[in-house]
């Protein structure tokens, strides 16, 4: 049997081969997909219009294949299809397969050309003898044309016209079939049908079908499997195993015996096939697309998500959908499945699906943005106990449930202004359990914003006149409302804007409030995390990463938005802030009780009014966390009495109830990996950038706070009377100290005096230092740098004593 390629069969004799056959009634042109009675009406002039009115070449379907979603290590978490498909080349094809399909579906598909006349004739028989569709003429070619025109289908309308049983769509199938006779050749046609055609139970082309019934490829089938295969084609429905495995036996051994007739296969091999197994239906592979069916469905999500919204893929959402489901991608991304595992095992230890309270942790890599890993308590479903919703990214994104207020985990990026300001991480602030802020300005980068009626207490019990470092270790709130008074809420926002935090239900930056260091705003997890990430980095910020790279079908790579970071903080600022958070989580910290293994860790709690979300942020310098436990189902009420791990919660606390969730995850994550320290903050970072303050006890406020201005500080006069030696209506002392002197462009807060001599704790000891010699590099004292007495000490953060 000689095998005929392109450029084999002549237009002419393809021509007259369709015209003839056109002609012989009309009912060889329409396939035979009705008894000659259904042609009634049907003219020749019709036959020739029809004819006329078709183009002359074929244009080739593009082949819809499946994309892989892979995660860090190349397992894949996701496969997104139209239908379930993987193209291969007829090299790749077992010869076994293309000879079972040839035997079963057109003998003498390598003779004739895109008719077989004798087949048609035969079916035509057989046909009108039964009085219905008993038989089809069609050879693999038409069948090939009218998988391809499905294919191409964009509507049900199109599909209808496709498959519809006219004489006008037989005659349209021809017509293809002789262009893509002309244009393919028979191996080449073969290939493409072969990839086209449905196997059943979704899969779809001929490795798709070997992976899913026998978990080989379709170059190792064996004639067993190919027959099988092959036979499933005529039905793909009625001869599935998964559905009926009698049916697709004797569908099966009718292939076989049709080879063995061809003279295909020898008796021998025949029989044995007869005789093996059909399928094995424990190792038939589920066909499960999209991320519902994936094992880390919410961050599937994400990251399609994050596909869709480039404009590479298509011109709007719906077309860079079907892309992304049709052209076959290996899309390569950033989870790390152990890192998931040890934060999933920390969710599983600490909550349960049916808690009311919600948990979430998100983990990223700092100095990368990678996102390592993404959980949460509620799993992916639309049952009880399951959410469509993301609890750890933004609004925008499909699913995104829009964040939580974030507590005092916002005081970090109060620490890390200040630091670049040029704050002390030693710098001081007499801090009351209460204070009275009703009416007091803060500056904004748009002016000023004040509260009328504002009295915030602590929570937790506190040093009266701590360091930063020792309102970070007991989060006092009167601290760092005070801190960020004196550093202004425009660094703040500014430079959490540079972190990546903005509004995580709108989008909008962050709010310029009196309590802004307290954690008005909505925020994610993987947004505080990738924050905090930064100060782990040494200040640089990256974006979160999930999709690290694209490859098209063949391999090649596809451009996609890339690693995105950015030096926000110098790296000594972040120092600044790792030694700040480290103590937190060091003897007498709020997080002390989170503390494990050798590496350097810091971190932050957070909880936020009448504790309706608490959390804790923390991390290494090789790996970052937040873990939230929040109300997520409105009307959102306190934590206090909602179960969370099957249990009520008595006193929630960011240590206490997130804390664990975060230690647990970071504890499994870290396990087995290097040691890691922080670089110590420098002597600058730790004394402050600091310009001595001007002497301005006994002035007149007024011409004080202008003489701070001409100094370069920011000045702002307290109407509140204070107890001072000096004349009533003049200064008494400032916020910060004159000893201790403040940061070019900080705000110095004046306070007035009543007049009265009673106890205002020293703070009229402002001149004690005035007749200190210009080069005196160390105060009076011991000569070692702690002073001589209660009186002559030589503060870290004083810059007159650089050799402190």
């Amino acid at each position: 049997m000689r095998v005929r390629e392109k450029g084999d069969r002549g237009v002419v004799q393809s021509v007259i081969l369709f015209l003839g056959v056109s002609v012989l009634s009309g009912a060889l042109a329409a396939g035979l997909a009705m008894p000659l009675a259904g042609l009634a009406g049907f003219t020749t002039e019709q036959t020739y219009k029809s004819i006329e009115s078709l183009p002359q070449k074929f244009d080739e379907v593009t082949v819809k294949a499946k994309s892989t979603i892979r995660a860090a290590d190349g397992s894949v978490i996701a496969t997104l299809a139209e239908k379930y498909r993987t193209p291969v080349t007829l090299s790749q094809i077992a010869p076994i397969m293309q000879k079972a399909i040839v035997a079963i579906e057109d003998d003498r598909f390598y003779e004739h050309g895109a008719l077989d006349l004798k087949g048609t004739l035969r079916a035509l028989a057989v046909n009108q003898a039964e009085g219905s569709v008993q038989q089809g003429g069609s050879s693999i070619t038409q069948q090939y044309i009218k998988m391809s025109l499905i294919e191409k289908a964009t509507s049900v309308a199109e599909v209808q016209a496709a498959t519809a049983s006219t004489p006008q769509r037989k005659i349209a199938e021809l017509r293809y079939a002789i262009a893509a006779e002309k244009q393919f050749s028979k191996n080449e046609i073969l290939e493409k049908y072969l990839n086209l055609a449905n196997f059943g139970d979704g899969a779809w082309g001929i490795q798709a079908a070997a992976q899913h019934y026998f978990r080989v490829d379709a170059k190792d089938l064996t004639l067993a499997q190919a027959a099988m295969l092959a036979g499933l084609v005529k039905s793909p429905t009625a001869y599935d195993p998964t559905n009926n495995m009698k049916k697709a036996k004797d569908r099966r051994d009718v292939v076989i015996r049709r080879m063995l007739e061809l003279k295909v296969v020898s008796l021998n091999q025949a029989n044995a096939a007869l005789k093996a197994p059909v399928v094995n239906l424990n190792i038939v592979r589920k066909t499960k697309v999209g991320c519902a069916n994936s094992p880390y469905p919410f961050y599937c999500e994400y990251v399609v998500a994050q596909l869709k919204d480039n404009p590479a893929f298509g011109k709007n959402e719906k077309e860079r959908s079907d892309f992304l489901k049709t052209a076959g991608l290996t899309i390569r991304t950033s989870i790390d499945p152990k890192i998931q595992a040890a934060a999933q095992a920390s969710i599983d230890q600490h909550s349960r699906a049916n808690d009311q309270a919600i948990a979430a942790i998100s983990m990223v890599e700092p100095g990368t943005g990678l996102v390592k890993a993404m959980v949460q308590s509620r799993p992916y479903g639309a049952k009880k106990n399951q959410t469509a919703y993301n609890y750890n990214v933004e609004k925008t994104y499909a699913g995104g449930f829009g964040g939580f207020q974030i507590g005092s985990t916002m005081k970090a990026f109060t620490v890390a202004a200040a630091i670049q300001k040029g704050f002390s991480i030693n710098h001081k602030i007499a801090s009351p359990d209460t204070i009275d802020l009703s009416g007091k300005k803060f500056s904004t980068c748009d002016g000023t914003t004040s509260a009328p009626k504002y009295t915030p207490s602590n929570s937790t019990k506190n040093v009266p006149v701590p360091t930063m470092v020792q309102a970070a270790q007991k989060s006092t709130n009167t601290y760092f409302l005070l801190l960020s008074q004196q550093v202004g809420l425009c660094s703040i926002a500014k430079l959490g804007a540079s972190l990546g935090l903005n509004n995580a239900q709108t989008e909008e930056p962050l709010e310029q409030v009196p309590s802004m260091t307290l954690g008005v705003d909505y925020m994610t997890p993987l947004q505080l995390t990738a924050a905090y990430a930064a100060f782990a980095a040494r200040g640089k910020f990256c974006n979160p990463w999930v999709v690290t790279s694209v490859r098209d079908a063949n391999g090649k790579a596809v451009k996609i938005p890339g690693q995105s970071c950015k030096q926000v903080l110098a790296p000594e600022v972040a120092d600044g802030v790792n030694e700040v958070l480290h103590q937190v989580m060091e003897p007498g910290g709020t997080g002390q009780a989170l503390k494990f293994g050798n590496s350097d860790l810091a971190g932050k709690t957070g909880t936020i009014q009448k504790a309706k979300a608490v959390w804790y942020s923390g991390y290494s310098s090789s790996l970052a966390a937040s873990a939230v436990v929040a109300d997520a189902s409105p009307p959102y009420e306190t934590l206090a009495g909602q179960t969370l791990n099957g249990r009520g919660v008595n006193d929630a606390s960011g240590s206490k109830t997130a804390g664990p969730l975060w230690e647990t995850a970071m504890r499994a994550a870290l396990k087995g990996k290097p040691t890691t320290k922080f670089t110590a903050p420098t002597d600058k970072t730790r004394r402050g950038d600091t310009k001595e303050l001007p002497f301005i006890n006994g002035m007149n406020p007024e011409d004080a706070a202008n003489k701070l201005r001409q100094n370069g500080f920011e000045a702002a006069i307290d109407p509140t009377p204070v107890n001072s030696e000096e004349a009533a209506g003049t200064v008494a002392y400032t916020d910060p100290r004159r000893r201790d002197g403040a940061p070019e462009g900080s705000l110095v807060t004046i306070y007035v005096s009543n007049g009265s001599r009673g106890n205002n704790n020293g703070d009229n000891d402002e001149d004690g230092d005035e007749n200190q010699p210009p080069n005196t590099t160390r105060p009076p004292g011991n000569g070692n740098g702690n002073g001589g007495g209660p009186n002559n000490t030589c503060p870290p953060w004083n810059p007159k004593y650089p050799n402190c």
